[in-house]
Parts: C-alpha cells; structure tokens; sequence
C-alpha cells in the first residue's frame, strides 16, 4: 500500500509538474546533497571562525551521526529499491544510484545542516531549510527516492540536528556563536 501511494505521488510530478526549467534545475539542486559535501564544507568554512565554530562543529557532527544511521545502517538493514530500479525511466536526468533507497541520505545531511544552522542563527537557518526541502524534493522530482524515503531522511537529519545543539550547546565551549 505504501508503495502504491509512493508511486503516485512519483507519477503525478512525472506526469504533471516535469518540464524542460525543471529538468535543468533539479539536477543542479540535487547537486548540494551529494555525500552531503556542500554541507560539509559550509561546517568545515564555519569552523574557522570563533563566532560561528560551535555551528560548524555541530553541522559536521549532526551529519557524521545521520551518515551512521542512515546510510551505514539504515540503508543496508532495509534495503529498499529505488524507484528507477522498480519502474525505469527512458529518461533519467542523473546517473542511476547503485546504493539503496531507505532513507534518502540527501535529505537527511540536508536536513541535518539546516536544522544546525537554523539552531543559531534564523535568517540564515530558514534559507538553509528552503535549499534543504529543495534538494529533498529534487530527489522524488529525478526518481531516484521514493516520498518516504525523503520524509524519513528529513526526520532524521532534523533529529540528528537537534540532539547534536543540545549536546554541542552543553559540552563545547568556543566563545561567541552569532552566525
């Protein structure tokens, strides 16, 4: 049942919202989460900072954590097929992952970040999450993750965000952190 409802919300963009700007941008969206590297530079980059270090620590630790669960774990304990494995596309706009579905690890180090950032500091924060649902709907849009596939690795990088502030807000001192 689950599947089914997966597969149409996969079909209704397929069907309804696929076009020629979309085809071009959701790839290059998608690009952000790869290996979560985007975030994991911005982490990096924050580091050097004394206003903005606890955040980047915290960034880096929240995806490290998310990473374990979801694609070490998580990933192989389930593995769910993707969708472009399921029901083919003529017309991939991206290469065909080889790992498994569940859960979307794009979402969740996206998620994860942005739930960091969001922690301290807001303005940037609500950008962080706009780009983070961005690469999390790029995701259903190129096939290659299934709706729950994307809303679990949400979950859990916004979880892993959260519980990685409370122990890094508790346990590193690094001075000033207004990002």
């Amino acid at each position: 049942m689950i599947d089914r409802l997966d597969f149409s919300v996969l079909d209704f963009i397929q069907e309804h919202i696929r076009c020629t700007f979309l085809d071009y941008v959701m790839p290059q969206i998608t690009k952000f989460g790869d290996m979560g590297l985007f975030w994991l530079v911005l982490g990096a980059f924050l580091v050097m900072f004394p206003r903005s270090r606890k955040c980047g620590i915290s960034i880096v630790m929240a995806i490290a954590g998310g990473f374990v669960i979801c694609n070490l774990l998580l990933k192989n304990l389930i593995q769910r097929s993707r969708p472009c494995w399921v029901e083919p596309l003529s017309d991939m706009l991206i290469a065909v992952p080889s790992d498994y579905s569940f859960p979307s690890g794009h979402s969740m180090a996206s998620f994860a970040a942005a739930a960091v950032i969001l922690h301290y500091n807001k303005r940037a924060g609500v950008a962080a999450m706009i780009l983070a649902v961005l690469i999390a709907l790029s995701r259903m849009y190129l096939y290659v993750h299934f709706p729950t596939d994307v809303i679990c690795g949400s979950f859990i990088g916004a979880l892993m965000g959260f519980l990685t502030v409370k122990c890094s807000d508790k346990y590193i001192c690094t001075g000033e952190q207004d990002i």
